[in-house]
């Protein structure tokens, strides 16, 4: 008849607190692995980035002229109210699709624009009336920065204000400042050739001057456009 060993306390004791430290080292780990979280996604600033600090610009400068509009009301002041706030809406789109801090805003931080002379065509002045346009985002075609002088770029884009007074001139995120561009309004055949003096967050941003010459009555987005490098 064979006999069976029987362990000791002690020996059972050290096989227990074993077993628990391997157990409670699998939990730890499992734990670890469990609570880790995929690092947050970066949202740059006009700090740190042209293009944020082109759309911050023009934000800015909408919200100026808001301002200057309910401080100064006129007749018309509710319909230009309402045309820029869609305009406002349309930059906050490009920010959100272009990393920037949503709503980031930053009046008057870009040079003042110089002087330039008149363009070719003709001011076509147009009365602000009716309720504007929403703010849905075109998207930018084709990169422009490389094309030969009178060559279509930027196909699809829509065309906005800036907000920016002076001169007329326009803003880009595709062409260095001294390109000259031709905008088109298929609308209403309205042209103007504009240089580009600063950086923004769209393939063209034409200031409060240069929109003018384009624009179609109570609208402040061109929907329809034609935008060709000329110089």
């Amino acid at each position: 008849m064979s006999r069976r060993r029987s362990l000791g306390p002690k020996k059972k004791l050290a096989l227990l607190l074993s077993a628990a430290t391997v157990a409670g080292g699998g939990a730890f780990v499992m734990a670890t692995t469990s609570n880790a979280s995929p690092p947050a996604a970066t949202t740059k600033s006009a700090a740190n980035s042209t293009v944020c600090q082109g759309l911050a610009t023009a934000l800015g400068n909408n919200e100026r002229f808001i301002a200057g509009q309910r401080a100064n009301p006129d007749a018309q002041s509710e319909a230009r109210i309402a045309n820029r706030e869609a305009v406002i809406a349309q930059i906050k789109v490009q920010q959100e699709a272009s990393g920037c801090t949503v709503g980031e805003s930053a009046q008057g931080s870009q040079p003042a624009q110089p002087e330039q002379p008149a363009p070719s065509q003709p001011a076509a002045g147009g009365q602000e009336g009716q309720a504007g346009q929403d703010g849905q985002a075109g998207q930018d075609g084709q990169a422009g920065g490389g094309a030969a002088a009178g060559e279509p770029v930027c196909n699809g884009s829509t065309v906005t204000l800036s907000g920016e007074a002076g001169a007329p001139a326009a803003s880009s995120n595709q062409f260095p400042a001294g390109t000259r561009l031709k905008v088109t309004n298929l609308d209403n055949n309205k042209s103007t050739t504009v240089e580009v003096t600063s950086v923004s967050g769209s393939c063209v941003l034409l200031n409060d001057a240069a929109f003018e010459q384009v624009r179609e009555p109570g609208k402040f987005l061109i929907r329809r456009a034609v935008i060709e490098k000329v110089g």
